[in-house]
């Protein structure tokens, strides 16, 4: 949960928290508040870009650390981060979690 007046409730499709901000003994049953550290969203067709990057500032606002907007139809992912301009990923390019997700990373085109 992001905000509590009014309530808003964002899911991404994909999320991280590290351990350090959520131990296991202390897991929520229903949801969190703030965002995760990696939201990953993956993009419909009727997803419009207004409403995306309302959903991004959401998840910066409170606290997340990267966003991957993946974009199936392009095959491509946007990387954004809240303090600097967009990345575009596309064929032969990495996904690296960095040291939000340190070890992971994905070829792009693994996951298209």
């Amino acid at each position: 949960m992001l905000r509590t007046a009014p309530d808003t409730v964002r899911g991404p499709d994909v999320s991280f928290i590290s351990s350090a901000r959520m131990p296991p003994d202390q897991i929520p049953e229903r949801f969190i508040r703030g965002a995760p550290d990696l939201a990953v969203e993956v993009l419909s067709p009727g997803s419009r870009w207004p409403e995306v990057e309302e959903v991004l500032a959401d998840y910066f606002a409170g606290g997340a650390r990267v966003v991957w907007v993946v974009d199936p139809r392009e095959r491509r992912v946007i990387e954004r981060y809240p303090d600097r301009p967009p990345g575009i990923l596309a064929n032969d390019d990495f996904l690296d979690g960095g040291d939000v997700v340190p070890g992971f990373r994905l070829g792009l085109a693994d996951l298209f």
